[in-house]
């Protein structure tokens, strides 16, 4: 349980909350198939040491994803309920790309990051390594980890 580990040594004295990205991290992603995102596989790995973070006093855990249509949201949030309903529906974060058009993921992830006035560490678990550097670059505090982390 090395991730629960560094979890734990973070969250000692100071509350935390770790966004996670979906797609790659707890949810497969194989960009040679379509969108269907209800009959995407579950990482139940990674969904387990996730859920292994609650029994840490000070560690709240959100979801940080985006889609490419407003439709989708619904459709993660019902695979969210089936296979990792332990992440709070309030802690729930799903962007539309049709929504924000002309932005990348990577940058509506940041932007949404950057309006947090919150007094917790952050944390981001992404596989996207283009989209943590990117954030590395803005967001000096927060705290990056890449999904293959996640894996003992």
């Amino acid at each position: 349980m090395y991730f629960y580990s560094l979890i734990e040594k973070v969250s000692k004295n100071k509350r935390i909350i770790i966004y996670v990205d979906m797609d790659g991290v707890i949810a497969s992603y194989d960009f040679g198939k379509p969108l269907d995102i209800t009959k995407k596989r579950p990482l139940y790995t990674n969904i387990k040491t996730l859920e292994s973070l609650l029994d840490l006093e000070n560690v709240e855990l959100g979801i940080l994803s985006v889609c490419r249509f407003d439709s989708q949201i619904r459709e993660k949030n019902d695979w969210l309920d089936k296979y990792a309903p332990f992440f709070k529906k309030d802690k729930r974060i799903i962007i539309s790309k049709e929504s924000n058009p002309n932005h990348t993921s990577k940058e509506l992830k940041l932007n949404y990051l950057k309006q947090l006035k919150v007094k917790e560490q952050i944390i981001l678990i992404d596989d996207d390594i283009e989209t943590l550097r990117t954030i590395s670059k803005e967001l000096k505090d927060l705290i990056l980890y890449q999904d293959s982390e996640l894996v003992d």
